[in-house]
């Protein structure tokens, strides 16, 4: 099982992202966070800022949409470059629709659970999905607290995912630190999205490199990884 490490813009400085994208070499894809101040309480950025920021990095760009009617916005993100779009359940109205739309644009379809909502409704699902999305703190701003209540459902889900023998990505995105990311690898993720923990450092290269190794010790040792 291959971890990966995402690190997330959206504590990166604005004003330089072309350059912060540089800072991560080595990471698996750059978390771009879509907030649209409804679907969330914060504003960040959209469409043309991803087709710019496509074209000034030859890391993958892993789009994030905490929007409102994503079935409707969610194949421009395609359309603008981005490699993979994750979308809320909550906010879709046609999840699998949306989910072949996004795959048949190109790119890998994700879905996105907020912390409250359970996965097993969602558990037919899972085959149309290339990703999964686990939120470990309330979706719409950084730097929130890691949410330990969440590990039994990263543990749940990938006994889902190992049920059905899917090539699922399970990705989680909410306080990720060298603090945590053990604990989130030992339960099940693979994907790790992290935000200050990478741009809080001096050296967001150096801190991508030490989670990943964090992550795949974790991993190794993990009894869901286990013949993987």
């Amino acid at each position: 099982m291959t971890v990966q490490i995402n690190p997330s813009i959206l504590s990166a400085d604005f004003a330089r992202l072309a350059d912060e994208a540089q800072a991560v070499k080595g990471a698996d894809w750059l978390h771009v966070d879509v907030m649209d101040n409804h679907f969330v309480p914060n504003l960040t950025l959209g469409v043309p800022v991803v087709e710019s920021l496509s074209r000034a990095t030859s890391t993958p760009l892993d789009c994030h949409l905490m929007i409102e009617d994503p079935d409707r916005w969610a194949p421009q993100y395609v359309e603008a470059g981005a490699g993979s779009v994750t979308f809320h359940v909550e906010a879709a109205a046609a999840p699998v629709r949306l989910a072949r739309e996004i795959r048949a644009k190109g790119a890998r379809a994700s879905m996105a659970l907020k912390p409250a909502t359970p996965i097993e409704p969602y558990e037919d699902l899972l085959p149309e999905l290339d990703m999964l999305l686990i939120m470990t703190v309330e979706p719409g701003f950084g730097g929130q607290k890691f949410l330990d209540i969440m590990l039994p459902k990263i543990r749940r889900t990938r006994e889902l995912i190992s049920r059905h023998g899917l090539e699922l990505w399970l990705q989680v995105d909410g306080g990720v630190s060298a603090e945590t990311i053990e604990r989130c690898a030992e339960a099940g993720a693979d994907v790790f999205v992290a935000g200050s923990a990478v741009y809080g450092t001096d050296d967001p290269a150096a801190a991508v490199r030490s989670l990943r190794e964090l992550a795949e010790t974790a991993t190794s040792a993990a009894p869901w990884a286990c013949g993987h």
